[in-house]
């Protein structure tokens, strides 16, 4: 498991597949940990032999989330999810969208949530064009970072 920059990520996943291994990627915000997310962080390992996270930055979730989001630094983000077992390599985006660094990563895999159409997914097209493929897996109902953060924000103090 590790932290790693672009350049450095880069370069561990042109090894792990100069060793045979088959690359998974996927994206998002982490921001408040949730069951859905680990469930759907298993099943996004369960596709090949390495998991690679991109996570959006700090500056990358400011230019699209609510005020006062992220809740949880990147660094800290990055921590914790680097810490759970499925989780091969996390790599800190700063861009909206992580086409570029799809390209830098040449995933064999790509993994969304169903709540996307192929086409809309940012890198999706790259992977297709070097012969890998693109995964929608079903989201958990009822698991969100904005509805704890509702809920939170919600429920009476004593």
């Amino acid at each position: 498991m590790a932290i790693l920059d672009r350049k450095q990520a880069a370069g561990l996943c042109r090894q792990w597949r100069k060793d045979g291994n088959s690359i998974v990627f996927t994206n998002g915000c982490f921001d408040l940990i949730h069951r859905g997310h680990i469930e759907n962080l298993q099943t996004c390992k369960s596709f090949g032999d390495k998991l690679v996270i991109g996570m959006n930055s700090d500056i990358s979730i400011r230019k699209f989330k609510e005020e006062g989001r992220p809740i949880i630094t990147g660094c800290d983000r990055a921590v914790i999810i680097d810490a759970l077992e499925v989780v091969d390599l996390v790599v800190l985006f700063d861009e909206d969208r992580p086409q570029k660094l799809v390209q830098e990563l040449h995933p064999d895999i790509m993994v969304k949530g169903d709540d996307y159409k192929v086409e809309e997914i940012s890198g999706a097209a790259d992977v297709l064009s070097w012969g890998g493929r693109v995964e929608l897996i079903p989201l958990k109902s009822g698991y969100s970072t904005s509805s704890i953060i509702d809920k939170i924000i919600h429920t009476p103090r004593k």
